[in-house]
This record gives structure tokens, C-alpha cells and sequence, in this order.
């Protein structure tokens, strides 16, 4: 993993009432079946004692690979936006997967303006490879991916985070199936994410409803107990974790989300449907023969930060 520059440092961004409201409010409804209540996360500023630098309270990491073409405006979108409306400090972790286009380049440029942008290049491709290697490093007490098109409308970032820094819940993640999304995609891609769950659920007994959204959050104490026992490198990496946080007794909160997706260029979703099949395989076979080790973790996530 190799850590790219950044911005020189600028004045920090303003904190709308609103958001703040939003960020510290009770928390809303939440899927699981967890007890465990964490203490709220210090939004104060913390210094990471490895750098002597400041730590931001959240990093969202955006994997990409060969995204040269859309990767400036969604760079620039999500920084306006979060500079505007959230109210604590934040980074943007670029996660250049092994691109041979002109990705990093492209990053490298938006990083250089923009402080609150990194970027990491790493040899290897995979999401999930790049999200736990990011994830590991990162010493932020928030932790939240998106794609990179941004598909998911990020008016759903707040309620996605609130849960998390108020010590509501373990995990956070976007539903593009309840009731109140609102969904635009092809035809070819309508019945998948149902089709996934519902095979998730029978075989798996999982509960949460979309395993497939781009766009969750995890607090980092969490996610630096979890992630070690993860294993898949590709876009399994999402159940993977989901189903060990529930098997873990962990609170996962699932926030309703509006999703446009306009292509499904550069998926193979027959490749991809395999692999996710072979990894529930995989993932039920290290349950069952304790290589995950499910009753340790979940003792020692118990006896973790709660109150």
C-alpha cells in the first residue's frame, strides 16, 4: 500500500447547525438483535500518536479501479458536500486498485487541491482487499465506503453515521429494499439483489435485507476486531462481514436509501453471482469448523467500549 500526497492544510469547514442536530440526535430503528449499547464517539479533535497528525472522526474510502473518466466529479461532489454538511472533520481515502488507466493520476491532481483527499495505490485488485487494507490503517473512529458513481443518494450519509458516533450501533448500511427507496436500474440487474438475500437468509440465517449496497459505515474499534477474520478480496467482502457481525451479536442499522444506477458497465454479473456463491460456501464452512472463531469474538466485542 502506498500513501500519495495530499493538499497543504486549509481552514476547517464550517459546522451547520442542522447536521450537528442531525449527527447528535437519538438515533432511529435499527435491524439486529444486539445488547450491547458503545460509548459515544469523542467528535473532538484526537492526534494519531504514529503521525502526530490530526485524526479525522470519519475516512470514507472509495475503491476504484480504471475510473478516469468520472472519478474527478464524484471527488469534488462528495467534498462539496461534505464540507458543507458534515460537522466534523472527515477524509476521503481514494483506493486505486491496480488501475492501468490514468485513475491515479486524476486522483493524485484532486488530492493535491483538495486536503481532505488521499490517496492510496495498491497493487492488488478487489474491494474487499482494498477496504480492509484502508480500513485496517486508518486510525478514524468512523469508517464508511461508496462507490465511486456515487449511486446512493448521499442526503442518507447522515443517518448512516449517526447511529455510529452516538454508540447506537456496530455497523450502518444502506438498503436499496425497504418500503420507502426510492430505486432507478436496468431490468437485468431489478431481481438480483432479492434473489441474493433471500439465499443469504436460507443459508446463512441472515437478517439484514441488502448485502450488496455500496454504501456502509462500521466504527473502527469494530472493524479492527472483525476485519482480520474476513477473508474474501472481492465484493463478497460486504456479506462476509455482515453475516459475522450478526453471528457476533453486533447491531447492524439498516437506513433506507435512494439509488439510481445507470449502467452495469464493467460488472460481470455471472462471475460475480459465482463468486458470491462459492463464498457463502467458503464462509459457512469456517463457521462451522470454528475457523472464525464466533464465540471468542463475540466475548471480547462484549467487553468492549459499551455502557
Amino acid at each position: 500500500m502506498t500513501l500519495t500526497d495530499q493538499a497543504p492544510g486549509t481552514p476547517p469547514h464550517p459546522q451547520p447547525q442542522a447536521a450537528v442536530d442531525v449527527l447528535t440526535g437519538a438515533a432511529p430503528a435499527l435491524s439486529g438483535a444486539g445488547n450491547i449499547r458503545r460509548v459515544p464517539i469523542d467528535t473532538r479533535a484526537a492526534v494519531d500518536e504514529r503521525t502526530g497528525t490530526a485524526v479525522p472522526v470519519m475516512d470514507v474510502t472509495i475503491p476504484v479501479y480504471n475510473e478516469e473518466q468520472d472519478l474527478e466529479q464524484s471527488l469534488r461532489r462528495l467534498h462539496a458536500y461534505l464540507h458543507s454538511t458534515f460537522p466534523n472533520t472527515f477524509r476521503i481515502t481514494v483506493a486505486d486498485n491496480a488501475s492501468t488507466d490514468g485513475t491515479l493520476r486524476v486522483a493524485e491532481r484532486v488530492a493535491r487541491e483538495l486536503r481532505e483527499i488521499t490517496v492510496v495505490r495498491l497493487p492488488d485488485k478487489g474491494r474487499g482487499n482494498a477496504l480492509r487494507t484502508v480500513w485496517l490503517a486508518s486510525p478514524s473512529p468512523v469508517l464508511a465506503y461508496m462507490d465511486v458513481n456515487l449511486s446512493t443518494d448521499l442526503a442518507a450519509l447522515a443517518p448512516l453515521i449517526a447511529p455510529l458516533i452516538s454508540g447506537h450501533s456496530d455497523l450502518a448500511v444502506g438498503t436499496r429494499l425497504s418500503r420507502s427507496s426510492r430505486v432507478v436500474r436496468g431490468h437485468r440487474r431489478a431481481f438480483i439483489p432479492r434473489g441474493y438475500n433471500l439465499l443469504l437468509h436460507t443459508l446463512l440465517g441472515a437478517h439484514f435485507s441488502d448485502a450488496q449496497c455500496g454504501f456502509k459505515a462500521i466504527r473502527g474499534d469494530i472493524a479492527r476486531q472483525l476485519l482480520p477474520h474476513t477473508a474474501d478480496h472481492a465484493w463478497f467482502f460486504d456479506t462476509e462481514l455482515l453475516v459475522l457481525a450478526e453471528k457476533c451479536g453486533l447491531r447492524v442499522h439498516e437506513v433506507p436509501v435512494d439509488w439510481v444506477n445507470e449502467s452495469d458497465a464493467g460488472v460481470d454479473l455471472l462471475r460475480t453471482a459465482l463468486a458470491d456463491l462459492r463464498g457463502m460456501r467458503r464462509l459457512s464452512r469456517d463457521l462451522a469448523t470454528g475457523r472464525i472463531p464466533v464465540p471468542e469474538l463475540r466475548s471480547a466485542l462484549d467487553s468492549g467500549p459499551c455502557r
